[in-house]
């Protein structure tokens, strides 16, 4: 992939490495290995199968056929099946990072969601009790940044750091997602709305272990996230991991399918692209998300060139 002068500018400001591949050098030991054997050998083991047959004849060509047999017992390897052995595999599995609680319990959420302004949507997120991630929480993350934005960028779930200062997107990721705004001109200190964005996470608790989130939690937070975009009314949504997407376009393909192009939620252009936390395990996929944020940052023109003004919004805040 060949990448223009500016292109390579935006990545270095991202902290894009060097990745491209480099071809290994042609290995031609192969041939030597796959050398056929000397005449001398394939002659030496000629006369060698010629000698044993005249000295006894009949006797062992009898004997011939009950060799055969005892060697052929052994051939059918039934080891073979026990190589599938894989079998341990999927129980390490669900102990290791899915290994949730069988039952998820759950409460009621807090009537009236889709009408409450700021505040009370700040009380009813530090107060939720509507599943058991409430219990083993430090504090809830309700989200941070202009609550008219027209950027609105939707993450999976708190960490461990997050949980601990209450604020979305903190640590390596954090900064790595801070490198990537600046490089399409957005910040996350205090701006103008056309310059700052608002980050909110679909679930506004950490699960315990950091463990994927499960459905139904998903769920019963998923009216908070809703009401947020509603009230923030951004020009453009950001959909950052696997969780974030699949919550807001109601959708189980792949991510790598659902990138690239524009997609819609209560009337908003939404466009997918990876987690900065993904991003730190995968350098060379930064140059893909460079290319989700020019793709947002076009679709955000264009709202901006077809209604400069937002309409106002009917909600109370």
């Amino acid at each position: 992939m060949r990448w223009t002068e500016r292109q390579r500018a935006m990545l270095r400001e991202m902290g894009v490495p060097a990745f491209w591949p480099v071809e290994p050098d042609a290995v031609e030991p192969d041939a030597v290995e796959a050398a056929p054997p000397s005449p001398a050998a394939v002659a030496d083991v000629a006369p060698r199968a010629e000698s044993p047959r005249p000295a006894p004849p009949p006797a062992r060509a009898v004997e011939a056929p009950t060799p055969v047999v005892s060697v052929a017992e052994p051939a059918p390897v039934r080891p073979a099946p026990r190589a599938t052995r894989p079998g341990p595999a999927p129980v390490a599995s669900p102990a290791g990072r899915a290994a949730p609680p069988a039952e998820v319990v759950l409460g009621p959420r807090p009537a009236g969601i889709e009408t409450m302004d700021w505040p009370a949507l700040r009380t009813a997120v530090a107060g939720c009790q509507a599943c058991s991630l409430s219990q083993s929480r430090t504090q809830s993350v309700f989200g941070a940044g202009h609550i008219e934005a027209d950027w609105m960028i939707v993450g999976e779930a708190p960490g461990e750091q997050e949980d601990k200062l209450g604020e979305p997107f903190v640590g390596r990721a954090g900064e790595l997602l801070d490198r990537m705004l600046e490089a399409v001109g957005l910040t996350r200190a205090e701006a103008p709305a056309a310059q700052q964005v608002f980050i909110a996470n679909v679930l506004k608790c950490r699960p315990p272990a950091n463990r994927n989130p499960l459905p139904p939690e998903v769920a019963q937070c998923e009216p908070y996230l809703l009401r947020q975009m509603a009230l923030v009314r951004p020009r453009v949504v950001l959909a950052m991991g696997r969780f974030a997407v699949q919550s807001l376009l109601k959708s189980s393909e792949p991510l790598g399918k659902l990138r690239g192009r524009v997609h819609q939620v209560q009337g908003v252009p939404v466009i997918v692209t990876y987690h900065p936390a993904y991003l730190l395990r995968s350098p060379a996929d930064k140059a893909l998300a460079w290319d989700d944020l020019c793709l947002a940052r076009e679709v955000l023109m264009q709202s901006r060139a077809q209604s400069p003004d937002r309409a106002p919004d009917q909600s109370p805040r």
